[in-house]
């Protein structure tokens, strides 16, 4: 493996997290919103990561993760009564998203955590090839 596909791997976990990290922040920002129809109504989405081979077809070697596609819940929307509402249906009915605030702060805080952590790997990496540079001086 070369001394540089830290930095490839690294990049990719980098990368992933962040579609994980704006999945999550589109889902806590749409968590309270309401539409007239259960078709209309916001669904959570969800990254897929997929494992690269190492030295696969057009991918770098040593590159580690990649995002395969965003998925929406398949969950029904939440039917509420609020007859009030001005996108209330003939019933009285408007249909929110499934989306658990809890679970979203959770998987934020763990997509987070993970990119700091690739951070963390290529500051070290780059500390290391440079401490490597610097013993032939």
């Amino acid at each position: 493996m070369p001394s540089f596909s830290i930095f490839d791997i690294a990049g990719s976990g980098m990368s992933a997290q962040s579609v994980r990290l704006n999945t999550t922040a589109s889902n806590l920002a749409n968590a309270d919103s309401v539409s007239a129809t259960a078709e209309t109504a916001y669904r959570a989405k969800h990254p897929v990561f997929q494992a690269v081979e190492p030295g696969a077809a057009g991918q770098p070697e040593g590159v580690a993760v990649r995002v395969a596609g965003v998925v929406e819940s398949r969950d029904a929307p939440e039917r509420r009564y609020q007859p009030g509402h001005p996108l209330a249906d003939a019933e009285g009915f408007v249909y929110a998203p499934r989306v658990n605030v809890v679970d979203e702060m959770v998987n934020m805080i763990s997509a987070s955590r993970s990119y700091q952590n690739n951070v963390e790997v290529m500051k070290t990496a780059r500390g290391l090839l440079l401490a490597t540079l610097k013993i032939g001086q």
